[in-house]
Parts: C-alpha cells; structure tokens; sequence
C-alpha cells in the first residue's frame, strides 16, 4: 500500500504523523511510503533520515494527496486539506469532530473514509490512542496554568507551590481520567493545594489510593463543582466525553466569582470545552482574559512540546497503520470491533454515534465491509 505523510498545516503544529523508525518499519514490510518535504523538520528529522530508510520525499502536499492510498497525520485535516481527499481513500489522524461541524461537512463531502484515533478503544474501555496526547496534555495544562497565574500576562501573581509562610495556590482539575490524574500529579509535585473532581467513586477511589492523602478527591455535582472553582486559583477541565462534545459544567456565572486573574486551563477545547467560556486558541495567541479570567484553550497543546509527543504517539499508532496497510481497511477493522470504533465518516456518512448526536446528524447502522481489501 501506498502511505502518504503531508506536513502539518494547522498553525504551530509540528508534529508528523510517522516518525522516520515508523516508516522504516512499513518500508520493510513492503509498503511505500511518502512524504512531504520538510515534514518532519519541526521534531527535527530532515528529509534524508527519512529518504536513507527508503522513503520517497515529494516536493509538496498536493503530490501526496494524489498519490496515496492512506493518509497517516496527526491534526484534524484543516479545509484544504479536506479538499485534496477523496473517496476510495482512508485518512487515520485526530478528528474531534464533534466541536467541528465544518470539517465533517468537508470530510463528508470528499467520500474519504476517516478513522479516528481518539474513538479507538481497548479491550479495557480506554482509548489507547488518545492516552498519550492525554498524558501530555494533563502534564502540560499545570505548565501553562502556572504561567497564565504570573501577573505580566493578566494572572494574580501567585506561585503554585508558595513558599515558607505564605499558601500555595489552590488548583482544581475536573475530571479524573488519563489527563486529569497526571495534571495532578504535576501540580502536586510544584506542591500545590490540588482538588480533582470526578463523578466516578471507583475512579475517585483509585486516585485517593494512588496519590495518598496529598490530593483531596471530590464528588461531582453542580454544588460541589460551584464551590470549589469559585475557590480556586486555577481550574484545569479534563472532562472527556468519548467523541462527544463536552459537557459545559463551569457557567459564566461561576467564573464571575472567581477572584480576577485566576487561570482556567481547557483541556477539552478540542472537543467544545468544559467552561462556558471557552473558546480555541492557538499557541501563538494562547490566552485571553474574559470575566477577568485568563484563559488558556489552546486546541493542540501537545503541539508545543512535538517531540516527546510525536515518539510517545507513534509509539501506540503504528500497529493500527500495520493493520491498515496490511490488510486493507475493511478486513482490519472487521477483525477488531475496537479499531473498528474509530471509523467516524465512510463515503458521505457519519458513522459514529457519538459524533452523530453531537453535530445533529443521522449514523449509519453498521460499518461497511465486504470482500474488497484495498483502501
């Protein structure tokens, strides 16, 4: 099969969706592999890393949207982008359709076939190609919240972890999944006064076991969720609803009783946002400040630290993209009804419930698959 590579276009995303180890891998098992010039120079691998292990280097996007047979990314294709794709062709990449109606609409209309990484699952019931992004982004929210506090970019002034005689800042995070837990393992160790705040007792419990009793655990409900962001210093939502659209569980009214120039850290901008607030920002243009609150929504925060982001997602996607290519799309998620879960459009329908109910769209009943393995 062969597997195209275009450059990240989405505004300070350097991320590639295959590491050059990647397509060596697929290079050796008979597949062919292209790329577009310079798309893995943001986390630094040239053009040659990639060509010395036999893969082809096209001078620029639109030779590798012609040419391949799957498209491998890591952002949501922008509009031209959704434009170059057709139908008979298979895009593997992050969605997060259900806070972008555009796009479905686009990819809707191209009769590509997406699947997604973030609606995958596992046998367990969590989203192995999701959980390294999660990982990075509960670990990065506590970085940038930290810095949103500083006074010169509208912040109280305040440093998480304090010092002798005077209290670290109170930070709390909504949600106690894969990003939450390690946004809390982070602010605990600058020793913050850190709060999660989830709906799940086995998760709640879990978390009490694991962090011990330097993390207060709170039960989610409007009341509980009112008082303790009122409270805080900084607020990270970790709240993920799979493919769904998050749930708006922090009005404006409440953040109109925060002190001004605390933080709001938005994790789940990719799918809406948890804060009635929120809107998406970009790394170059992070934060802004609404109801005196410094906002950070950024909707690819993993694309600030690329490197340690790009390796750490490769490490989990490449043996869906072996599926893919080896088998065809068809057959591949035919065989595993999880990888099968990440299809979200085929030909002109959105095929995940999830999504569907999000943007107002019927789903088609059943995944198509029949006897043809060739994407």
């Amino acid at each position: 099969m062969r597997i195209g590579v275009p450059k990240e276009i989405k505004i300070e995303e350097y991320r590639v969706g295959l590491i050059p180890e990647s397509a060596a891998e697929l290079v050796a098992s008979g597949h062919e592999v292209i790329v577009e010039s310079g798309a893995g120079t943001g986390v630094g691998f040239a053009d040659a890393d990639y060509a010395c292990l036999g893969v082809n280097i096209l001078a620029n996007a639109n030779q590798v949207f012609e040419q391949a047979e799957l498209i491998v990314k890591v952002k949501e294709p922008q509009l031209q982008e959704c434009a170059q794709l057709r139908r008979g062709q298979v895009l593997f990449t992050y969605l997060h359709l259900a806070a972008d109606k555009p796009q479905a609409d686009a990819l809707m209309k191209s009769g590509v076939t997406a699947i997604a990484y973030e609606t995958v699952t596992a046998e367990d019931g969590t989203l192995p190609l999701l959980t390294p992004m999660s990982e990075v982004a509960g670990r990065m929210s506590v970085q940038v919240g930290a810095y949103a506090l500083q006074k010169a970019v509208g912040g109280r002034g305040i440093l998480l972890g304090g010092v002798p005689g005077v209290a670290p800042a109170k930070v709390v995070i909504i949600g106690g999944g894969i990003a939450g837990s390690n946004a809390a393992s982070m602010a605990l160790g600058l020793q913050a006064n850190v709060t999660i705040i989830d709906k799940s007792v086995p998760r709640l419990r879990w978390l009490n076991n694991t962090f011990g009793p330097a993390l207060r655990t709170v039960m989610a409900h409007e009341g509980s969720i009112r008082e303790e962001v009122e409270s805080a210093d900084l607020v990270i939502g970790a709240v993920l609803v799979p493919g769904g659209a998050a749930p708006k569980l922090v009005s404006r009214r409440v953040l109109q009783n925060m002190q001004d120039g605390s933080a709001v850290v938005d994790i789940s901008i990719d799918q809406g946002g948890c804060f009635e607030t929120s809107r998406p920002t970009t790394h170059d243009h992070p934060t802004y400040i609404e109801e005196g609150i410094v906002h950070y929504c950024v909707t690819n925060m993993p694309g600030a630290v690329p490197r340690t982001a790009c390796l750490a997602l490769n490490n989990v996607t490449l043996p869906f993209i072996r599926s893919l290519a080896d088998r065809g799309w068809r057959e591949a998620l035919s065989r595993d009804s999880h990888f099968a879960a990440g299809l979200n459009v085929h030909e002109g329908s959105i095929m995940n419930a999830a999504v569907g109910k999000s943007l107002g769209y019927s789903v088609s009943g059943s995944m198509p698959v029949g006897a043809g393995l060739c994407c």
